[in-house]
């Protein structure tokens, strides 16, 4: 099913907690719009040649942050995107102060359980390199939902497919 959103209209910014499906979610929105698709972490990796972990890792998770935020003043310059932030990106209300009122801030629901049996095996993400990786889980997801929450224009649940959710996405930003 193509469907297509008004031209020229401002970004969909995806937002949620790790594992939530941005990433996927907004593959599946560009297949049915005509929008392109662009994952910040792998807009920040590709413009500083190494992955988040390696600059975590390098230069500590402030710069990653600032690196971010400029990530996302640049892609705010943009129009028709359909944009998956990094699960930090919006607990910081720079961030969020760039694309709110102009871009469609969406928040991907998804209930911690189900984040939790995704991120299982995960061996990349930074904030998760520990042995209470859980329990660290847990903390990060209740002290980030309200920031999250708070930045959102729009709330969909993230418990679908992603076809389904891309689908919901799309309909709720047609009717905002």
């Amino acid at each position: 099913m193509q469907t297509t959103l008004e031209k020229h209209m401002n970004n969909i910014v995806l937002c949620g907690f790790m594992g939530c499906g941005k990433t996927t979610v907004g593959k599946n929105i560009e297949r049915i719009t005509d929008r392109k698709f662009i994952d910040m972490d792998a807009f920040i990796e590709q413009k500083q040649n190494m992955t988040v972990s390696e600059i975590f890792d390098k230069y500590g998770e402030q710069s990653f942050r600032d690196m971010e935020f400029e990530a996302c003043k640049e892609l705010a310059q943009m129009n028709n995107l359909i944009i998956a932030s990094g699960g930090g990106a919006f607990t910081f209300e720079r961030n969020v102060n760039v694309f709110k009122g102009i871009d469609k801030i969406v928040l991907l629901d998804i209930p911690l359980e189900a984040i939790k049996f995704r991120l299982r095996n995960d061996t990349k993400r930074p904030l998760l390199q520990r042995p209470d990786k859980d329990k660290a889980m847990e903390e990060l997801y209740n002290k980030r939902l309200p920031l999250y929450k708070s930045a959102a224009d729009i709330v969909i649940s993230g418990k679908g497919t992603p076809k389904k959710t891309a689908e919901a996405i799309v309909e709720a930003v047609r009717q905002k």
